[in-house]
């Protein structure tokens, strides 16, 4: 397995593995899978340029597998912080270490970075996703209730944060 940053040559991949699990998994992601889907590919290859988002990819046998992102907040008084953003790992990559190895990519990047704060959102329910940050070292502090709707249910989302360095 190989797990590097995505940049603009892997945009096409990227899109279809992001349309394939928001597609499989409303529940997880905020974005649509329709609003998603009107985005055109150019839109996502500005998303893999932005300043503020760095995009990494698990790799088995060349085949994209999984991405995680890093979502940097822009404003001077929070610029420590940043938000783990899109993980997906394909069910038939899943148990064997993708997750955790992309997660660790970002962690190390986020902490040579200067990143002091990473926070996330998981779906509650979604026991494997939350024990997987757990592993990773992210702590829960507070759950969001009816967070998002998905064809007419609610959803509660757990919040979640590391910290990487730097005391207050």
């Amino acid at each position: 397995m190989e797990i590097r940053r995505l940049g603009l040559r892997d945009a096409a991949d990227y899109r279809t593995l992001r349309l394939r699990s928001f597609m499989e998994h409303p529940e997880a992601f905020t974005t649509s899978y329709e609003e998603l889907e009107r985005q055109s590919l150019q839109d996502t290859e500005k998303r893999l340029a932005a300043l503020h988002m760095k995009l990494w990819g698990a790799f088995r046998d060349g085949k994209l597998c999984g991405y995680v992102g890093l979502d940097r907040e822009t404003r001077v008084k929070s610029r420590h912080k940043a938000t783990l953003v899109g993980m997906y790992v394909e069910p038939e990559f899943s148990g064997r270490g993708t997750g955790r190895a992309l997660i660790q990519a970002l962690l190390r990047e986020a902490r040579a970075d200067g990143i002091e704060l990473v926070v996330l959102t998981v779906t509650e329910g979604d026991g494997p996703a939350a024990r997987l940050y757990e592993r990773c070292g992210f702590r829960s502090f507070g759950v969001e209730p009816r967070a998002i709707k998905v064809g007419g249910r609610y959803y509660a989302k757990k919040h979640m944060y590391i910290e990487l360095g730097a005391a207050s």
